[in-house]
């Protein structure tokens, strides 16, 4: 799951499809409107994105609502944790120090 997740938000317009869905479920044309992507790219970069474990769809009426899925983006945030919270905390402990 992480390669893949990894793989996904590797890509400028996924990070922005993720950034933009960070406030809510849109659908492929809102998420279009608001990229400098067409309509079909953001569909394969839904996809993607999907297969990733990001994010999650439903159907509301004739179109697709898209969201984050949340298991998928704690998945990640959970792996960054893991791999540089420590590494992170050690940086703000040589911060304070050398004040």
């Amino acid at each position: 799951m992480h390669g893949e997740a990894f793989e996904a938000l590797g890509d400028p317009n996924r990070r922005a499809i993720i950034e933009l869905l960070r406030t809510g479920d849109r659908s492929v044309q809102e998420l279009a409107d608001a990229l400098p992507i067409s309509r079909p790219a953001v569909s394969r970069h839904l996809r993607l994105l999907k297969a990733a474990g990001l994010v999650t769809d439903r159907a509301e009426g004739t179109r697709r609502l898209y969201r984050l899925h949340d298991e998928g983006i704690e998945a990640v945030r959970t792996y960054l944790e893991e791999v540089w919270g420590g590494t992170a905390a050690r940086i703000r402990m040589a911060a304070v120090n050398t004040r």
